[in-house]
């Protein structure tokens, strides 16, 4: 029997908290026996929201935290002083072996504080990147964006480290074999890019333990061309940003085209079943959050607007990245380089 991967969700952070945070734990537990979830957060209101479901009450746990940490207060601050905090209770959770894995949708900032500050990087790793599943035209239907918001000033090494901790992420969760490597640039050309990228550029061609194919535009980033695409933070979250902006306007102009004439109403009805399945994997939400790699445990950072299927995508994709003992493996890629 397969053992059971314990997820601390973080019941009072995002904008939809708690209603769809619970709802999305309640289906992924509901989808699959081999998770059990452990609800932080203030226990009268989470125990409320749970009279609305059904569900196998061995599988969740609800364990109280008084306080919670808002969009806008200081992350660092918060941390410190917020320990009975969602947040800060469920980060000690992982550190402590209680759970293997920790999803919030709640401030940024005090996640990636927490991850690094409580959870702790692994020795070796500089700085640990958040890396979403975008939708592109790879083989496998998406490509790892690393890091796309927790380190806007990174160092060619941080860079280079995120490109390793990718190629294991991509290779045992997603199944890519000898995944493509790509680092953001202004065009193909090695010896263009801002002073970042130039004195990247060597480091990634010479490095033995990726499959680094150049330079990646951003035009090229939906198609397909790398399986892992490597850039700074800041960069990555306007790639992000722009990912999702698109899509929104994407389904509203398809959904008004559709509904602009008779004609067109009758072809929306022969094509919706196949239009739909299409659509849908331009959805972010339907790839779980973005996974904080190269910390002592799994921390998962979903949008702060998620909904409920956003959160069961996150909580699921935790179990993969425990059987495929990702961590184990960027230990070794680490290794190697000392």
């Amino acid at each position: 029997m397969a053992e059971m991967v314990n997820v601390a969700v973080d019941a009072m952070g995002g904008d939809n908290a708690p209603r769809e945070i619970i709802k999305g734990a309640v289906e992924a537990i509901n989808e699959d026996k081999r998770v059990k979830v452990f609800l932080v957060g203030r226990e009268p209101v989470i125990r409320e929201e749970l009279k609305n479901y059904q569900y196998d009450a061995s599988q969740v746990e609800v364990v109280h935290a008084e306080e919670v940490i808002e969009m806008s207060e200081p992350p660092v601050m918060a941390i410190r002083k917020k320990k009975d905090s969602s947040i800060v209770k469920s980060m000690y959770m992982v550190k402590e072996g209680t759970c293997d894995a920790f999803v919030s949708a709640g401030s940024t900032g005090a996640v990636l504080v927490g991850g690094q500050v409580i959870v702790g990087r692994i020795k070796g790793v500089e700085r640990p990147p958040l890396a979403p599943l975008i939708p592109t035209d790879a083989p496998k239907g998406v490509s790892l964006l690393i890091d796309c918001g927790a380190n806007v000033d990174a160092r060619p090494s941080h860079l280079v480290q995120f490109a390793k901790m990718g190629s294991v992420y991509m290779e045992s969760v997603m199944g890519v074999a000898n995944p493509r490597v790509g680092i953001v640039n202004i065009g193909a050309e090695e010896e263009k890019g801002n002073a970042l990228v130039k004195e990247t550029f060597p480091l990634l061609k010479n490095c033995p333990e990726i499959n680094f194919i150049g330079s990646v535009e951003a035009r090229d980033v939906p198609l397909g061309v790398a399986d892992v695409i490597v850039c700074e933070a800041f960069v990555g979250n306007v790639i992000l940003k722009m990912y999702e902006g698109v899509g929104t306007i994407l389904l509203k102009k398809v959904k008004n085209g559709m509904m602009s004439s008779l004609r067109s109403k009758i072809g929306a009805l022969l094509v919706k079943p196949a239009l739909k399945q299409t659509l849908k994997t331009f959805n972010t939400e339907e790839y779980g959050g973005a996974p904080m790699l190269g910390l002592n445990g799994l921390v998962v950072k979903t949008h702060g607007s998620s909904k409920a299927v956003e959160i069961k995508n996150s909580i699921l994709q935790c179990i993969a990245f425990k059987e495929q003992k990702i961590n184990e493996k960027i230990k070794e890629k680490i290794i190697l380089e000392d």
